[in-house]
């Protein structure tokens, strides 16, 4: 990757796991230095702040108007202030690099690239979920397993008119390192355009080989790329600090050979890190592994 500016801009929301502590990840990735160490390797980096968020002990998440859409409101909110928060990074000729918070931020960070993407945007999302739910399909309501959905144009209309959706390009999503995926939200996901490469298929074919194909897929005839990259998606062993915890994740030398090697492909336009909670993990350690991730995401080598 090139000389970059990047627009780095913090949004502790938490309802959308309703669970606290992950609220705090944005405070647990500076303490961790990611500016420092950004700016270390050559990029320019400008603190576009933090979004105001509500936070889960402010509110009941029970809406009857909204059955299924735990926070829906509130979500509509923080979304609707990270939008303008990513135009402004856009206008101001920055890449958007978000930090979590919950995964619901996804639709606002969506929304707001869509103002010069206009949705023709490849999307790798690094989870060890499909995040492809819908209130008629989610166990739990809780809107941070909806936001892939949304950008394709699936969910409440309330979400959807947020970009408005579909803010993403279908058939360039690619999903990595999934291996929680809910039994009516993979009928969703089989039944749509999106790749998605199991832990399974990361075992059987290697992590260079599914890089490869997923980079290939997700700019396959768009100009831009967006990385959303969820921190369970790592081993619980290696990174214990996240609030939905899946065991045989991603190691470290897998992820950072994942994002070296997007790293290097020209049509990275924004990145987001998400579902670090400080309340779950050991001395910072989740932070100050995600944190290193994203160095070889912005073009760290290990040589």
């Amino acid at each position: 990757m090139n000389f970059k500016k990047i627009g780095l801009v913090g949004v502790p929301q938490d309802v959308g796991a309703s669970k606290k502590g992950v609220d705090m990840g944005p405070g647990a990735l500076r303490v961790a230095g990611v500016i420092s160490k950004l700016r270390a390797l050559g990029h320019e980096v400008k603190d576009f702040g933090t979004v105001d968020c509500y936070t889960v002990d402010q509110f009941d998440s029970r809406d009857p108007e909204n059955s299924g859409l735990n926070y829906l409101n509130i979500i509509l909110d923080t979304c609707s202030l990270l939008k303008k928060r990513v135009e402004l990074i856009v206008d101001s000729n920055y890449i958007p690099l978000v930090l979590g918070g919950d995964h619901s931020i996804s639709i606002g960070t969506l929304a707001g690239l869509k103002k010069i993407h206009n949705g023709k945007t490849g999307i790798i999302w690094v989870d060890a979920h499909g995040d492809f739910n819908t209130p008629e399909t989610s166990p739990s309501g809780n809107i941070h397993g909806m936001p892939l959905a949304i950008a394709t144009g699936r969910g409440h209309s309330d979400l959807l008119s947020l970009g408005p959706s579909p803010t993403v390009s279908e058939k360039n999503c690619v999903i990595i390192a999934a291996r929680e995926i809910d039994i009516n939200e993979a009928k969703l996901l089989k039944e749509s355009k999106v790749t998605v490469f199991t832990m399974m298929d990361i075992i059987k074919r290697g992590i260079t080989e599914i890089t490869n194909e997923a980079i290939k897929i997700a700019t396959d005839g768009v100009d831009h790329l967006h990385i959303s990259f969820d921190v369970d998606c790592l081993d619980p062993k290696d990174a214990p600090g996240t609030g939905t915890q899946v065991p045989g994740g991603l190691h470290f030398r897998e992820a950072a050979l994942l994002l070296e090697s997007i790293s290097e492909c020209d049509k990275v336009s924004s990145f987001e890190l998400v579902e670090v909670n400080p309340a779950l993990d050991v001395y910072n350690q989740t932070a100050e592994l995600a944190v290193e991730l994203l160095c070889h995401a912005f073009g760290k080598k290990m040589f």
